[in-house]
């Protein structure tokens, strides 16, 4: 197991390689006429997208979770 504090690290590299994978995933098959070679592209374009997704996703992810907050009533019986 990872330890607890790896928490956001592990967090970011799931979610920027899941997000990279299915947006690279319909922007390829759309791309690509049929019986070219999809999973091969669609591989080397979603390793190029997840070295910048993966960053971006470390870099913006704590002025989203602010943002968050901004936008979210306070819970019964606690305030900001």
């Amino acid at each position: 197991m990872i330890p607890a504090k790896y928490e956001n690290l592990l967090f970011a590299a799931l979610l920027s390689g899941m997000m990279s994978l299915l947006i690279t995933g319909i922007t390829t098959w759309r791309s690509l006429a049929p019986g070219s070679d999809f999973l091969g592209a669609w591989c080397g374009a979603w390793l190029s997208a997840w070295l910048f997704a993966f960053p971006a996703v470390i870099a913006v992810s704590p002025a989203a979770r602010k943002l968050v907050r901004l936008c979210l009533l306070p819970a019964e019986g606690q305030g900001r």
